[in-house]
Formats: C-alpha cells, sequence, structure tokens
C-alpha cells in the first residue's frame, strides 16, 4: 500500500510536469483495489480535479468475507491504511460507482467512507452492472461525471435531501441534465449487503419542481431494512 499510494502521487506529479497536460483537469480513478488505493490517496493529494473510486472503499476490516477475516485483527491496516483515517482530507467532487449485487466490497463500508469526505459527491449504485476491470472501463458513468466536474467544476446531479415517514419516501435531486426515469430499490434482508436480495419498483412520482430540482416520491414496503432511489 504505501509503494501504491506514493506512486499514485508521484503519477499526478509527472502528469502535471508534462506541457501538453492541463494539470488543473487531472482526475483520478481506481477499480477494485484499486478503487482501494484511489479512496486513500485522495484524502493525501488534494490536487486532482476529481476522484472516483469503483466499488473499493474503506472499513474492509468489517465484511463478513475474505477481507473481513483478513484484516479484522490486521493492525497495520486499521491504525494506517484504512482509507477512513485519511478521507476526511478529501474536498474534490467524488464519483463513488458499485453495483447493487455487489460482494466483495460492501454497500456500508462505502457509504460510511463517503460520508467522511468533504467535497461534492455522486453515488451510482448499477443493477447487473458486475464486478471487474474490462466492465467499469465502458460505464458511462465515469466519463460522464468527469466531464461535469470539468466543464462545470460539480457532479452532474447530486441528491440534496432524502426523508421517510409512514411508508412514503421522498428524495430530492439538482440535476443539470433531465432526468427521465427513477426506481426505488429496497431489500427485505438484514446483515452484509453482499447477501442481500433486492427489489426494484417504479416510485410513485418524479417530477421537477423547479428548475433542476427533481422530487421523487415512491411507496416503500414496511417490511423494508434499506433502501435507496435510482435517477436516470
Amino acid at each position: 500500500m504505501y509503494h501504491a499510494v506514493a506512486d499514485t502521487i508521484l503519477a499526478n506529479s509527472l502528469l502535471r510536469s508534462l506541457p501538453e497536460v492541463n494539470a488543473s483537469e487531472v482526475g483520478l480513478m481506481g477499480i477494485s483495489w484499486g478503487g482501494v488505493i484511489t479512496a486513500t490517496v485522495m484524502g493525501l493529494d488534494d490536487r486532482f480535479a476529481f476522484a472516483m473510486p469503483i466499488y473499493g472503499h474503506g472499513h474492509k476490516c468489517d465484511i463478513p468475507n475474505y477481507f473481513g477475516n483478513a484484516l479484522e485483527n490486521n493492525d497495520m491496516y486499521r491504525q494506517l491504511w484504512d482509507p477512513i483515517l485519511w478521507i476526511e482530507g478529501a474536498e474534490m467532487p467524488s464519483l463513488w460507482l458499485t453495483w447493487l449485487q455487489e460482494n466483495n466490497f460492501s454497500h456500508d463500508g462505502q457509504a460510511a467512507t463517503y460520508h467522511k469526505t468533504l467535497g461534492q459527491r455522486m453515488v451510482s449504485i448499477v443493477p447487473n452492472m458486475g464486478h471487474g476491470h474490462a466492465i467499469a472501463w465502458h460505464r458511462p458513468e465515469s466519463y460522464d461525471f468527469a466531464d461535469s466536474v470539468i466543464n462545470t467544476q460539480s457532479p452532474w446531479c447530486q441528491q440534496l435531501e432524502l426523508n421517510q415517514e409512514e411508508g412514503l419516501v421522498e428524495v430530492s435531486f439538482e440535476s443539470s441534465k433531465p432526468l427521465l426515469a427513477a426506481k426505488l430499490l429496497y431489500t427485505l434482508d438484514f446483515g452484509w449487503t453482499g447477501d442481500m436480495i433486492w427489489t426494484e419498483t417504479e416510485v410513485s412520482s418524479l417530477s421537477e419542481e423547479s428548475p433542476g430540482i427533481w422530487q421523487v416520491t415512491a411507496v416503500l414496503p414496511q417490511e423494508a431494512t434499506a433502501w435507496f432511489v435510482n435517477v436516470y
């Protein structure tokens, strides 16, 4: 991890020194364990215009899989290399891209990591995306996010508010692009997110309340233990 993190920071310095590179537009993306490295580096090197950890995140010692087994009693990881220890220094816009059935990492660990960042963030959880480098390279979300940050200095879509009351959920988004559809995704399960079964349903309404501000309402089953809304 020391060499991976140091080499990423050195690579940034190298890219920024090249005359054909705009130093203010260099971003960082890492896939799987590269996402773990990204989540660490983005808290240490504030020169990146944006950062995109894909799948990977901090708090891996709490995941009940091979990561948790390897890191639960690893003091070096807990005291030095968990990205959670460094992520509070991350002020650049960030995209956290993963998929619904991810079982190498954890939606809980991902959320615990991005909630500690200081910059604007966008979260994209794609059903049936799969885990892999080629899969992640070919997804459009990261390219759209990078274009948005470079052109407007902020993500093109961000969640503003989230409310749940008596079986009704309301989520508002700010988006520079028109939103065409929305889905409610929920689970009835407990425990590790990698084992959960999710159901995707239609929302009750999607409306633009004012220019660029969108409101989603949906009916949530009483037995639901976790949920979120995807907009498209």
